[in-house]
């Protein structure tokens, strides 16, 4: 088996297998570049957002 025949038998599966590789290369070294990583003595929380509606009033009873 040669490799024009290995390329044109199995071509869908190098190309995706090699960009799903380099792909997933790519991102981890995005992932572990320190620049984007911050020192947790500096992380300051957000706080969650809060919120409350009030219930409406019961209407009032007429006499």
């Amino acid at each position: 088996m040669g490799l024009q025949t290995i390329w044109n038998n199995y071509k869908v599966l190098i190309v995706m297998g090699t960009s799903l590789g380099l792909i997933h290369w790519g991102w981890y070294n995005v992932k572990s570049h320190p620049a984007l990583h911050k020192n947790k003595q500096d992380y300051t929380p957000e706080p969650g957002i809060v919120a409350y509606v009030s219930p409406p009033q019961a209407p009032a009873k007429a006499k």
